[in-house]
């Protein structure tokens, strides 16, 4: 897109870990007023209001990102254009995508709370010094998980990196059996459930798959 005045902004709006409860108020006041709104077909249902019968042009973020982008390009000719995202925009979300496609001065950026730092809320543990890595969709270089005395480690992971599949993994890295690990899944929801177990029994432990681990020692 050619370096002009800007018009029209790109919104990007971080709508939190999934409960609306968290998410903060000037982001849904931009996705409560917006004529284009992009995000996942989840969020899209959630909060989409009533789609082309109410007005609305909505894009369903797949894995089609060209297509996300052609959308966002045609849109933002007539007006802004609200991109939400899960939980905090700056933390591994389509931000990244949209700042290859399109100059600074087009964006607004609205953080939310990540899943991430409601783990880490949830078990009152200040992460002002941990080492945040993910483990979804990539494996972390082995020298940002390894162990160290006092470390904390918060990890994303998915269906292959698991909370069983991981823990080998740290304890390969230096990692004590006795260490304890965190396993947080559906965050922000009715059926949240959180547990600490040592990362030896993680094995023998009904595995976790899409949410947040925290280990630390």
């Amino acid at each position: 897109m050619e370096n002009t005045r800007v018009t029209y902004k790109i919104i990007i709006a971080g709508i939190g870990p999934g409960n609306p409860d968290y998410m903060v108020p000037l982001a849904r006041k931009a996705i409560e007023g917006a004529k284009a709104l992009v995000g996942g077909r989840r969020a899209l249902a959630q909060y989409a209001a009533g789609g082309a019968a109410a007005g609305q042009h909505t894009m369903a973020v797949t894995r089609d990102i060209e297509a996300v982008m052609a959308f966002i390009h045609e849109e933002i000719r007539e007006h802004d254009v609200v991109v939400m995202v899960s939980g905090d925009p700056g933390y591994y979300s389509l931000l990244d995508a949209v700042k290859r496609e399109f100059p600074p001065e087009y964006l607004d950026v609205i953080p939310g709370i990540s899943a991430m730092q409601l783990a880490f809320a949830r078990l009152a543990i200040p992460w002002h010094d941990a080492r945040l890595v993910s483990f979804h969709g990539r494996q972390p270089e082995r020298e940002k998980i390894l162990y160290q005395a006092g470390a904390i480690i918060g990890m994303l992971t998915d269906a292959k990196f698991t909370s069983r599949t991981i823990p080998p993994i740290l304890m390969e890295c230096g990692w004590s059996g006795e260490a304890r690990l965190h396993i947080c899944t559906r965050l922000s929801y009715d059926d949240e459930n959180i547990v600490t177990i040592q990362l030896r029994e993680a094995e023998n432990y009904p595995e976790a798959k899409n949410g947040i681990l925290i280990v630390e020692e």
